[in-house]
């Protein structure tokens, strides 16, 4: 085992969930390359400090300048607003260093571009942790050996409520594209269907502010958007992202149809999949509910007990995993900044359909 030196920038809602998989991950998936919590980056002095006792890291700072060159971080996660993150890549990459950094890959479809020709021949990962959980990757597994047969439809959402209630006051999340729902929520599903179903080819969207002034300010960004879409595959697909849903907490579901039979999927009951097969007999043929457990992708490593479940700090876990292994090998591991690339561009499209009324293609880079 070799240790690596790890530096966070950012120590708030995920740069807490970073640094606990990364004290996590070696226990949990043996891994080869053991991280060292090295420094921790915040927006003052203060915070930085108080992240380093609550977490366990060696050194803090208020400048991710520090972090980013000094010699015993090995490897940088960035976890800070989307406006810093094409600057923190292109300097860490300057440098050769790997870097994990969370979704969306930049604050625009411009900083996402130059972060990824920057990213060729380095070690680099995108944030999507909803697909990794063992459902899901179950999921893709069936659906790539053909279980329900040619894929012919998608309906997916990521639905949250966080901002129903009009009189929630105007925040940060209520300033610019990339905090609003085609920023912030969108990707997630939009990397999910890319993942389940392939590249999409083109779609129509409409994307709206329902809640334009809240106490405090005006709102310049968007709560709800749907769209349509054709994937390169033939499957047509639809999905909708809100941050304004009543009800949804954590709505990141999917339903997917094929030629042999369907596939059911909800976040907030993450630990179980629903399974149709049409050829079973009629009076027995229904959606099958299929509990998760170590017989599905990384789940024994978290709990051998079936029905036990894994949670959402299971799945950063996972991307600790997946990074950790890309460095040793050495080798692109998904979804790398290409991958965060192609979401940013798919969400671009959905805001230029919005515009202009109209289906648009989807550019690929």
């Amino acid at each position: 085992m070799t240790e690596i030196g790890i530096g966070i920038i950012g120590g708030g809602y995920m740069g807490k969930a970073h640094a606990v998989a990364m004290s996590a991950v070696g226990a949990v998936f043996n891994t080869a390359l053991r991280p060292r919590l090295e420094m921790i980056c915040a927006s003052s002095p203060a915070s930085a400090q108080r992240y380093l006792k609550a977490y366990g890291f060696e050194r803090a700072t208020d400048d991710w300048r520090v972090l980013v060159n000094d010699p015993r971080v090995e490897a940088i996660v960035i976890a800070s607003p989307q406006e810093t993150h094409r600057e923190i890549a292109l300097a860490a990459f300057a440098l050769n260093k790997p870097v994990f950094c969370e979704k969306p890959l930049g604050a625009s479809l411009s900083d996402s571009q130059i972060m990824t020709e920057a990213a060729r021949g380095q070690i680099s990962m995108t944030g999507f942790n909803y697909i990794r959980t063992p459902a899901s990757q179950f999921a893709r597994k069936l659906i790539a050996e053909g279980a329900i047969g040619d894929i012919t439809w998608f309906r997916g959402e990521h639905t949250e409520d966080f901002m129903a209630d009009p009189e929630s006051p105007a925040t940060w999340r209520t300033m610019g594209d990339a905090n609003g729902t085609m920023g912030d929520l969108a990707p997630h599903m939009i990397n999910g269907a890319m993942a389940l179903i392939g590249p999409i080819a083109k779609l129509i969207a409409e994307v709206e502010t329902v809640h334009a002034t809240r106490p405090g300010g005006t709102v310049d960004n968007d709560d709800h958007g749907q769209m349509m879409c054709r994937f390169e595959n033939g499957a047509m697909g639809q999905m909708y992202f809100s941050r304004i849903s009543h009800g949804r907490k954590m709505g990141y579901a999917y339903e997917i149809t094929g030629t042999k039979g369907a596939i059911k999927f909800d976040q907030e009951d993450q630990n179980a999949l629903w399974l149709y097969n049409a050829d079973e007999p009629e009076a027995t043929r229904g959606f099958r509910k299929i509990l998760i457990g170590p017989a599905h992708p990384d789940y024994e490593n978290f709990c051998q007990g079936p029905g036990h479940g894994t949670g959402y700090q299971d799945q950063i876990i996972i991307e600790a995993r997946d990074f950790l292994r890309a460095i040793e090998t050495q080798t692109p591991v998904w979804p790398t900044f290409q991958d965060g690339l192609d979401v940013t561009q798919v969400v671009a499209a959905a805001l230029a359909s919005s515009r202009a009324k109209a289906w648009v293609d989807v550019t690929a880079d």
